[in-house]
């Protein structure tokens, strides 16, 4: 039995899609699981009660923690560091695997190519809370007490409201309006596709040899700046690649009527400099070749204009 905790974010249903290649043994776990393929079990469970998480993991072999949160700072200190202990002592009372999708707010700042060797040192709240949990992850399996590993992404794109370009970029185009990009357009940002995380997370989850470290999950090496990453996408909708960019002070005032965006900005210097995320690891190892931004923004755009299709009939 393989199980993903966490099962409706976008990158646990992309990992559900994936699976059936190596299993057809598969449960969903959420507190509203949806079944997306034949054979699944599906489960209800709070990954913050030991007990439903014990539960949820019983009988599982592979395990993949792809649990999203509110993204508040208060429910990651509170929730994130008690979903991972009951996590861990789930897997290793029944001795499960555990895969876990993790993020790069835990590096902070990074100048040049950020790889699995660069330092740990956030410089946010939110980025202190990711480098917690995947200490306490990796300090397990350094003690030889569970078996697991960490697949690791930047920002993803695709066609999930989940990705800050859908609503500012790909919504806006398709819609005719003028796109947005935060604080700086012209330094380059690494965007992964979310299939690529899917699929290179149920592959890493059934690699023997690619357990106990961590991996970057393939992402086009070639990253694009904001203006160019626009231009793309506005050529995909054969629309004039019109924008806006949303200064920091901007989004600052903005910050004080929304909570969401207030939340946002502690993390705004990932847009302000250059975000280059290498993955040559991953791409090197499995003979690997991401999809190109090219094929990504098509694409995205080419499912934007099915759904505005399916949207007005």
């Amino acid at each position: 039995m393989q199980t993903i905790l966490g099962s409706n974010g976008i990158i646990g249903q992309e990992l559900a899609k994936a699976l059936p290649q190596y299993t057809n043994n598969i449960r969903l776990v959420s507190r509203n699981p949806a079944a997306m393929n034949i054979a699944e079990q599906l489960v209800v469970a709070d990954l913050t009660s030991p007990d439903q998480t014990d539960h949820a993991v019983r009988g599982s072999s592979i395990v993949y923690l792809t649990a999203g949160l509110e993204y508040k700072t208060k429910v990651w200190q509170e929730q994130w560091p008690l979903i991972m202990k009951n996590v861990i002592n789930a897997c290793k009372k029944h001795d499960a695997r555990l895969v876990f999708f993790d993020n790069v707010y835990l590096y902070g700042r990074v100048r040049g190519w950020m790889t699995e060797d660069t330092a740990i040192n956030p410089q946010s709240k939110k980025g202190a809370v990711r480098a917690r949990i995947a200490e306490m992850l990796m300090d397990e399996i350094e003690k030889g007490l569970l078996t697991g590993l960490i697949a690791r992404s930047a920002d993803f794109y695709g066609l999930t409201n989940k990705s800050l370009l859908s609503p500012m970029v790909f919504s806006k185009l398709a819609a005719g309006k003028k796109a947005q990009w935060l604080v700086n357009e012209q330094v380059p940002h690494s965007f992964t596709h979310v299939s690529d995380a899917g699929n290179a997370t149920a592959m890493l989850g059934n690699t023997e040899n690619a357990y106990n470290q961590v991996w970057h999950v393939p992402t086009d090496k070639n990253a694009l700046t904001g203006e160019a990453f626009i231009q793309r996408t506005a050529n995909a909708f054969h629309v004039p690649a019109k924008y806006m960019v949303l200064k920091k002070w901007m989004l600052v005032m903005a910050g004080c009527f929304n909570k969401f965006i207030n939340e946002s900005i502690e993390m705004l210097y990932q847009y302000e400099y250059e975000y280059l995320f290498d993955s040559s690891k991953f791409t090197t190892r499995f003979d690997y070749k991401p999809i190109t931004y090219k094929e990504g923004i098509i694409q995205t755009a080419q499912s934007w204009k099915q759904f505005q299709q399916k949207a007005s009939q």
